[in-house]
This record gives C-alpha cells, sequence and structure tokens, in this order.
C-alpha cells in the first residue's frame, strides 16, 4: 500500500506537469481546458486502480478500469518524450532569437506581437499532434500485446548429444498475469504452446503481478501443459515484489510445473541424458538467493547442461560453471520503443540468440507485458527451440 500511495503522489506531480504543458502553455480556453482537465485527473485514478490490481484491489473489478489506465500511462510516456521534444525546439528558438536581438540592428525594434500570437499557435499545433500521436502509439502497442506469436528458432549447440538432434523446447515467459490479464490470456498462451506439441516445456518465470490469494485463480490453465518430456520452470523477479516467492513456486508445482529452485534434474531420451537445471532470480531475496553452483554441484562436466534463469546475464556466471545453453526472459525486447537502447545498460543480450563467452544464450520477449498492456517495437512471443548440432 506504501508503493501505491508514493506511485500515486509522483504521478499526481507527472498530472500536474502535463496540466501545465497540454492546458496551459498552448492557452487552451474552455470547454476544452476543463474537459482535458478533468481527463487528465480520471486517468489518474485509473492509474493508480492499474498499479494496485492484484495486490492492494481485486482484479475482479479493478482489471478492466485498470487496463484503461494503464494504457493511458503507455500514452503519458509517449506524451512525455513528445513534450519533451517540443520544449527543447522551443529553448533552442529562444535562444537563437535571443542572439539575434542582441545585434545592433534588432536592437530598437519594437515587440512582434503577431509573431507572439503565432508562436502560440505553433505550440498549439505541435502539442495536439503530440497528444494524438501518443494516444495512437499506445493504441497500436495496445493491439501488438494482445497475442502472442509462435517464434521459431534453430539452436546449433556443438556438445548436443546425437540423440537430442531435433529436440525441441517451448520458451514461455514474462506473462505478467494479474492488474490487466487474467485467466483468459493464460488459456491463450497454454493453448499455443500445445499446438505446437514440444517435446519440453520450460518456463522462465514472471508469470505474476501479484498476491498469491488475488491472482492464483488466473494460472489455473497452466495445469493443461503437456509435453512428453515434462513441464518445468524458474522464478523470476516478479514472483517476489508482491508475495512471498516460494509460495507463487508452491502454486506451479500444484498445476504440474516441476519448479527448479537452485538444482537440477536429468532429461532422458533415446538412452541419452542432459542435466536441466534451474536457479532462482538474479535479484532474488533471502533465502531465494540463485545459486548455480549448488545446482551444479556433482554434475558430471562432460554431460550437455541447460539453464533455466529468467535474467540474460545470469549467463555470465553460467558461462564461468560450463552451461552450454541458457534460456532466459526478463527483457521484454524493451517492451516500448525506445526503451530497448537502455536494456544494455544491465543485461549482455536484449532479445534472440547471443552468445555469452561459452554459453549460448537465447532471450525470449516473452509473452505478456509488464505494467501497460502495450508493446511497441517488441511483439510478444511465445518460443519454439528446436536443437540442433552445427553443421
Amino acid at each position: 500500500m506504501t508503493r501505491l500511495l508514493m506511485f500515486g503522489a509522483v504521478l499526481a506531480l507527472v498530472t500536474f506537469w502535463l496540466h501545465r504543458r497540454l492546458v496551459r502553455a498552448p492557452g487552451l480556453g474552455r470547454p476544452w481546458s476543463i474537459i482535458v482537465d478533468t481527463a487528465l485527473v480520471s486517468l489518474w485514478a485509473l492509474v493508480v486502480i492499474g498499479t494496485g490490481s492484484g495486490e492492494v484491489f481485486d482484479p475482479g473489478w479493478a482489471r478492466i478500469p485498470g487496463f484503461v489506465g494503464m494504457v493511458w500511462l503507455a500514452a503519458v510516456f509517449y506524451l512525455i518524450l513528445g513534450l519533451l521534444v517540443i520544449a527543447v525546439v522551443c529553448l533552442l528558438v529562444r535562444l537563437v532569437q535571443r542572439a539575434r536581438h542582441r545585434g545592433p540592428e534588432s536592437a530598437a525594434e519594437p515587440a512582434d506581437e503577431p509573431a507572439g500570437t503565432s508562436r502560440r499557435r505553433v505550440l498549439q499545433v505541435a502539442t495536439a499532434v503530440v497528444a494524438v500521436g501518443a494516444i495512437a502509439t499506445a493504441g497500436y502497442g495496445v493491439v501488438e500485446a494482445a497475442r502472442p506469436r509462435i517464434v521459431r528458432v534453430r539452436v546449433p549447440l556443438r556438445r548436443l548429444p546425437p540423440e537430442f538432434v531435433g529436440l525441441t523446447v517451448a520458451l514461455v515467459s514474462d506473462l505478467h498475469v494479474g492488474p490487466t490479464r487474467g485467466r483468459e490470456f493464460t488459456q491463450r498462451v497454454v493453448d499455443q504452446v500445445n499446438e505446437q506439441r514440444p517435446d519440453l516445456i520450460v518456463i522462465a518465470g514472471d508469470l505474476v503481478d501479484g498476491t498469491v490469494a488475488k491472482v492464483a485463480a488466473d494460472l489455473a490453465p497452466l495445469a493443461e501443459l503437456d509435453a512428453p518430456l515434462g513441464v518445468f520452470g524458474v522464478s523470476g523477479n516478479h514472483e517476489f515484489y508482491a508475495d512471498d516467492g516460494g509460495r507463487w513456486l508452491d502454486v506451479w508445482d500444484r498445476l504440474g510445473v516441476r519448479t527448479l529452485r537452485n538444482e537440477r534434474v536429468s532429461i532422458a531420451r533415446d538412452g541419452a541424458s542432459i542435466d536441466l537445471v534451474g536457479i532462482h532470480d538474479y535479484s532474488s531475496p533471502k533465502p531465494y538467493e540463485p545459486d548455480l553452483d549448488a545446482a551444479l554441484a556433482g554434475r558430471d562436466p562432460n554431460t550437455f547442461a541447460l539453464l533455466l534463469a529468467h535474467e540474460p546475464r545470469q549467463a555470465l556466471e553460467a558461462s564461468d560453471l560450463g552451461v552450454d545453453l541458457q534460456l532466459s526472459g526478463h527483457t521484454h525486447g524493451g517492451q516500448m520503443w525506445p526503451i530497448r537502447y537502455l536494456v544494455p545498460l544491465q543485461q549482455p543480450s536484449l532479445q534472440g540468440l547471443d552468445r555469452v563467452g561459452n554459453t549460448t544464450l537465447y532471450t525470449t520477449r516473452g509473452a505478456g507485458a509488464w505494467g501497460p498492456p502495450v508493446r511497441v517495437g517488441a511483439p510478444p512471443e511465445i518460443t519454439i527451440l528446436t536443437l540442433v548440432q552445427p553443421e
């Protein structure tokens, strides 16, 4: 609740700034000024509801208004970017004008009132264009985020046993069910995965945003996941935000997802085997810290190792410890452009197939969306990986 109040206060300041930029700065007159201010306050309240849905508020009633609010939050993001561009352009224009007025020929020129009026009109038009563009971008992002697509990837692996060549692995991550997505979304993802008939299904964390009491029922369709070699999963960072991550993993286990908590299992196929290893998220709190050393202890180093770890940066340690392949999520591919350019500041890979030292890494963009149910330039995915040997 404290976090929600703090976020609401910060958002109120942002809303006041938007009032200044959308109403006061362009000189918006009545009744439009009243309409815009009323909309800003109403949308502020919906964002607060959306942020608290799944943790403070019951998604049963909060999900629909929260959805609207979180879409508006995405629009606010693009509004801020656009308005900052306008502000920078206006500042540059003023600096150029001041430099010109300091000249001897223009020092005695009278104030140009029509020019001031013209500038106000330009600001009004620019602000309107930014507002329409931000809302249109958020709307497009809702459509792009609505249905994850199947992405097929061939993964060449030098140490892969011949018996595992052609193995198909379905990688699911980052559903973020709770505030804006419910059971229907989980069911849709489960149906898409099962339609692909993978040999193995793995879940790379961040399935939920919310508490077990309020959101667990939305994960019920996971019980329908089916693969010959099993369904396995590891925690993400969001399992620990609103509730105890261990309790969330217990829910997964009851639904038939075998959780790997700093441990490994042997996967057998045609008389051969590989190690499937799973660790907690990089930022997990005590007593759930990731411990790859413990998960790998006692294994035969000649055995192929496939690691499930929520964050790509966990591949840095995996490379040092002889892991062949790591499957991760977390980044969302940036989710909303231009955030993608910030991800490399924290993670060694944004999306797709990559190499970190001695470890092959695949980072999925994930099936859902965190916060706003919006994706721009980073479409959601369910990944079907086919393991092969290099040609």
